[in-house]
């Protein structure tokens, strides 16, 4: 499953459910058997991808990524930290601008790092409009890229920059309040954004239950990520409630 169909499975889920599902796995905090685990799990829970990376990684993602691909039906999505968080074993890549941000190096620099070992490994990315939104407290992500995140009470300047992602040829805009974020982005936020695009929105970082989740949905969002609270209290029924919460 190749991009392209990747964004034809993404439309079909969400005239199928109210919102889709991806779960994040972090491959610095899971081994290779661990991780494919996981993966039978998240697909038994009724989620509708994986997104595999991080802001930081020291593990060799290949194998991690090859043994997803053995375990699961599900599109692995490539979701990665810089140019060296890349692997052919995978369905898709979100090729990722921060557009929040004014830091060169991941506006475009990552990216044409990343250009030439994508078209070898022949994944067409998905672009996607990258957002960091304040969450209460400094995350991996706003530490690794060095860019100040948008304030969560400043939605009017959030909402130009997706529409500008857009206009730019992004497919999609993700609102990430980081890993770990104390706080998740604001319904507001969700809202003012939704009603400038046109193109799917992702929204992840500090969404702990499956309540929080379902709001995200109702605000505007077309797929909620989870990530560190399965880290800290992954479980098969944990992930079957946010399903089922973000499906309803």
């Amino acid at each position: 499953m190749r991009s392209n169909s990747v964004l034809d499975y993404f439309n079909v889920v969400l005239k199928k459910h109210n919102a889709g599902y991806f779960v994040l796995i972090d491959p610095e905090q899971c081994e290779v058997d661990k991780c494919a685990k996981l993966a039978v799990a998240v697909e038994q829970a009724g989620a509708d991808a994986i997104l595999l990376g991080g802001s930081f990684l020291t593990n060799d993602l290949h194998p991690i990524a090859k043994a997803l691909k053995q375990e699961t039906e599900l599109p692995i999505v490539l979701f990665p930290g810089d140019s060296m968080h890349l692997t052919p074993h995978a369905d898709a890549i979100l090729y990722i601008s921060l557009i929040s941000g004014r830091n060169p190096n991941y506006l475009i620099g990552e990216q044409v790092k990343a250009a030439p070992w994508i078209q070898r490994y022949a994944l067409k990315p998905i672009p996607t409009g990258y957002m960091l939104i304040e969450g209460g407290n400094r995350t991996a992500v706003e530490f690794m890229s060095g860019t100040a995140p948008i304030p969560r009470d400043k939605p009017d300047i959030a909402g130009p920059h997706a529409l500008a992602a857009e206009y730019l040829g992004m497919q999609m805009v993700y609102l990430e309040a980081g890993s770990g974020a104390a706080q998740p982005v604001p319904d507001q936020m969700i809202s003012a954004v939704k009603n400038q695009i046109s193109i799917p929105l992702i929204v992840g970082g500090g969404i702990r239950t499956p309540k929080i989740a379902a709001e995200k949905v109702k605000a505007g969002a077309d797929f909620i990520v989870t990530g560190n609270v399965l880290e800290k209290n992954g479980s098969f029924e944990l992930m079957k409630d946010f399903a089922n919460a973000i499906h309803a």
